[in-house]
């Protein structure tokens, strides 16, 4: 049976948002058991996750901004202090559903879009079995936490080599996180490519997936979604969501699987 594909509107936005909010926030928490000294940590002010992880984590920022109540200058200053009393940009990924004057107040208070991306959904079904005898996909076992880390930084730092050493760092904190499914796709028995999968109140948000350069267009991508879709039925879940940089290649491959665009999201930063 098909699930009907609700409306993109304020009710979807606020369970989407409130799923990466959640998921960024026990990044925080897993960064703080790995690392005491981090002072990662988040608060939930006016319905908005905001998320502190370190000065230059991607996570640092807020989620929900003006979709869970409507924004007013009290929130914005409790959120600014929030960022500035650690040293961190003031950042707040901003959903359009949060509406006009939600934006007006942030450019009256010299906030400027630094970033977009768009954010897609498609309901989660029941998936035929299909087998694939060369290709296994599997959720790991917690010592296998170093393998995983391995397996998805170099999938990731193939065009970025630069960047290696923190996508190691990042692995550790991913795999200590709370409420994250780590998913391992194996070729021939080789580990090859690395997923994650974070579930909340119904929402299946799917992390970024990563292919190591030499087993790249082997099927392990779809493989793993496949997987991570039977997961999500198997557990509840009526949605799943993702998140990628417009028009890319990620994008392509997420409306070849039947995701579609919710909407477009802005990033703002304060300028203070």
């Amino acid at each position: 049976m098909t699930n009907a594909v609700p409306f993109s509107d304020l009710l979807l936005s606020r369970r989407l948002e409130r799923a990466e909010g959640h998921a960024c926030a026990q990044h925080a928490e897993a960064r703080r058991r790995v690392n005491p000294d981090s002072r990662a940590e988040w608060i939930e002010c006016a319905g908005a996750y905001a998320v502190f992880d370190g000065l230059d984590s991607p996570v640092t920022q807020s989620f929900g901004l003006g979709v869970f109540e409507q924004l007013n200058p009290t929130a914005l200053d409790e959120l600014e202090r929030f960022f500035l009393d650690r040293g961190a940009p003031v950042l707040h990924e901003v959903s359009p559903l949060a509406g006009v004057a939600a934006l007006d107040m942030l450019c009256a208070r010299n906030y400027r879009p630094v970033e977009i991306s768009n954010v897609l959904y498609r309901p989660v079904e029941q998936a035929p079995a299909e087998s694939r005898a060369n290709i296994s996909v599997r959720i790991i076992d917690p010592q296998e936490a170093p393998l995983w880390t391995q397996i998805n930084a170099r999938g990731w730092a193939y065009e970025h080599p630069e960047l290696l050493d923190f996508l190691l760092q990042l692995g550790g904190i991913i795999t200590a996180r709370r409420d994250t499914l780590l998913f391992l796709a194996e070729l021939d028995g080789k580990p090859g490519a690395a997923a994650t999968l974070c579930l909340h109140e119904g929402v299946a948000l799917f992390g970024g997936s990563a292919t190591i350069p030499e087993l790249r267009r082997c099927g392990l991508q779809t493989a793993l979604l496949d997987e991570r879709l039977r997961y999500a039925f198997d557990n509840g879940c009526d949605l799943a969501m993702i998140v990628t940089e417009p028009g890319g290649k990620s994008q392509r491959n997420a409306e070849r699987n039947r995701f579609q665009i919710a909407y477009t999201r802005t990033k703002w930063r304060f300028n203070n």
